[in-house]
């Protein structure tokens, strides 16, 4: 009962998270006003909440659960899927600091700004997509070392 309770708590966070990257997309655009960028602001902080929940379940999920730590840490899938989330959260670290420094602004930000964030933004989305492609090759046992 504590795999099916974690991995359901898992998967929910992950499609939460790519939930919050794509409102991130939507909402991050030229002529953006203070108000949208408030928003933003209060959205990327979720974004860092529930990537950290994932962590925390996912390594509780690794750990704990049915295959346990020895068949997770001998999987190069496994290895591959965490430095990915990673990268992923490395991506993000730039577009927060930018919602903080328009927040604090007070006024539209540039376009070559938005355009900055943008980018790091489909990077991100980039990325997240090999995450699922990892998970159902590692579940399937490729990749063991």
């Amino acid at each position: 009962m504590l795999d099916l309770g974690l991995a359901i708590g898992h998967h929910l966070i992950i499609f939460a998270l790519f939930g919050i990257l794509a409102a991130e997309l939507v909402l991050v655009r030229r002529g953006i006003s203070l108000d949208v960028i408030t928003r933003i602001a209060r959205v990327d902080i979720w974004y860092g909440v529930l990537a950290a929940a994932i962590v925390i379940v996912g390594f509780c999920r690794a750990i704990f659960a049915a295959k346990g730590w020895a068949y997770y840490s001998h999987n190069a899938f496994f290895w591959a899927k965490i430095g990915t989330f990673l990268l992923v959260a490395v991506l993000s670290v730039p577009p927060t600091i930018q919602f903080i420094k328009w927040q604090r602004a007070g006024g539209a930000p540039s376009g070559s700004e938005v355009s900055r964030a943008q980018k790091f933004l489909y990077g991100e989305l980039v990325l997240f997509a090999f995450l699922p492609i990892f998970a159902a090759a590692m579940a399937r046992g490729y990749g063991e070392f």
